[in-house]
Order: structure tokens, then C-alpha cells, then sequence
């Protein structure tokens, strides 16, 4: 999986680059063959300040696109980097199980319903 990053409003650590790298590598596994082909676009920043964004200073995006197959987009607001990568990873997580649930029960379905003119 081919992951590029953007940093905004903040210089990028080694440490916050190293942590971002063992966070998102895993996702590898649950895309299967497709991972090849994948490319994850990462966005990293820090908020502007505002009043009401106080408690929420850092913001993580993750774009995943799979040629042939839907994007998947998460983004998450947390108190701190590592937080924020975190939360938006266990989101993209979840929607990647989601889309391969969906795609595993399709198959099933057909392949039963095969089955059932098969036998007459």
C-alpha cells in the first residue's frame, strides 16, 4: 500500500511518522490482494485555535482508494496526535470489515443460489 502523508500547521516528527506508519501498515492484511494496488492519502493537522476546538487541537484524515473498488474516508478530531491517529484508524478498520462482510456475503449468496437451480 503506497501511503503519503501531509503535515499542516505542524512540522512532522520522526516519532509521529514512525507511530503513523506501524498504525496504518496492519490495514494491509484486511485488504487483501488489493493492497498492491491501494493508495492511502493521510492528512495530519493541527486546528486553528478556535474557542470550540480547544479540547480537539489535533485532526487525522485517512483516504484509502482501491482501483475498481469504493474509497473509504475517515477523519477524527482528539486532544492529542497519537490519539487522533488512533481514532481514525480503528474507523477505517471498521468500514474496510464492512465493505469485505458485504462483498463476502454477495459471493455466498450467489453461490447458493447456484446451488439451489442446480439441484432443481
Amino acid at each position: 500500500m503506497d501511503i503519503r502523508v501531509k503535515a499542516t500547521k505542524f512540522k512532522m516528527t520522526g516519532a509521529t511518522s514512525d507511530y503513523l506508519e506501524a498504525r496504518l501498515r496492519p490495514l494491509e492484511r484486511h485488504l487483501g490482494a488489493a493492497a498492491d494496488t491501494a493508495r492511502c492519502e493521510v492528512e495530519i493537522n493541527k486546528a486553528g485555535g478556535d474557542k470550540q476546538q480547544s479540547d480537539h487541537m489535533w485532526r487525522a484524515e485517512v483516504h484509502i482508494i482501491v482501483p475498481g473498488q469504493k474509497s473509504i474516508y475517515a477523519k477524527n478530531h482528539a486532544a492529542s496526535v497519537n490519539a487522533a491517529i488512533d481514532d481514525v484508524k480503528s474507523e477505517v478498520e471498521r468500514q474496510i470489515r464492512k465493505v469485505t462482510k458485504t462483498s463476502q456475503t454477495a459471493r455466498k449468496k450467489a453461490g447458493a443460489k447456484v446451488k439451489r437451480m442446480l439441484r432443481g
